[in-house]
């Protein structure tokens, strides 16, 4: 129940959702308090135009993003953990596996284990029933990607419970402990490397953060301080930008509860 309403809730504060919350009342109240309504469709097309703004958008999500920046060179560690939450299920018509935008985490696990960082990774991962599971876990799905990639399947170890990143980091806990393994290189997409990091500490590992998908990078924020043609589209209502403020305004809203749950 507490995955579900984690799930739910959190979509009536989003910015499209709460949006949308702020219309309908508007439309419902529209003929007993006009002004009221008028109110509620201000409020509502301010929350959008200033969460689906560039400017404002990157400015939030740098804040966790650059939180953790990329290590040169990345020390080396007992093990590569790496998140899940970045493929679908091979479902038909899909051909095989499909790695969604957080996918940048199991190319750049690999790369560190070709590299030497450590001898053997972990990936991490379930899938929630209702929303499919006809490809078995995300661990699986990203497990067959590396595989595919080259990494040799004794190096290779599966969690495939989790639902969510406190679970993650508990479940992964449950395997490692096992093997005696504290010094754990976590890689996950930039945004979601806070709580993860605060996660995995609290279950007494030695975290080397190891941050990837990055959205804002230097070359954006560049181009957004300087002033040409493309500066006025800055301003605009983006989808992108939504998408991202949204993802920043989650990982927040999950800092919080994390926090009152005493998972951090």
């Amino acid at each position: 129940m507490f995955f579900f309403l984690s799930k739910f809730l959190p979509l009536l504060i989003y910015p499209l959702g709460l949006s949308c919350l702020l219309l309908l009342i508007a439309l419902v109240s529209l003929w007993k308090f006009p002004r009221r309504s008028l109110f509620a469709i201000a409020t509502a097309l301010l929350i959008l135009f200033c969460s689906s703004n560039p400017l404002i958008a990157v400015t939030f999500v740098k804040t966790l993003e650059w939180q953790y920046l990329p290590l040169d060179p990345v020390p080396a560690a007992e093990v590569i953990v790496v998140l899940g939450g970045s493929t679908r299920a091979q479902s038909p018509p899909r051909p095989w596996v499909e790695v969604l935008e957080a996918g940048d985490r199991i190319l750049y696990g690999v790369k560190l284990y070709k590299e030497g960082v450590a001898p053997s990774i972990l990936f991490s991962g379930g899938r929630v029933s209702w929303q499919g599971n006809e490809g078995g876990s995300e661990a699986q799905d990203m497990a067959a990607i590396a595989k595919t990639m080259g990494v040799p399947e004794r190096s290779i170890v599966l969690e495939n419970v989790s639902l969510n990143t406190y679970q993650n980091a508990v479940e992964t806990a449950k395997i490692l402990r096992q093997k005696k393994i504290t010094n754990i290189l976590l890689v996950t997409s930039a945004i979601h490397m806070p709580r993860s990091v605060a996660i995995f500490e609290k279950q007494g590992f030695d975290v080397t953060p190891a941050p990837t998908d990055y959205w804002v990078a230097q070359e954006s924020l560049d181009q957004m301080r300087g002033i040409s043609p493309g500066t006025f589209l800055n301003v605009l209502p983006d989808t992108e930008a939504l998408h991202f403020f949204t993802r920043a305004l989650k990982e927040y809203i999950g800092l919080g509860i994390y926090r009152l749950r005493g998972w951090l």
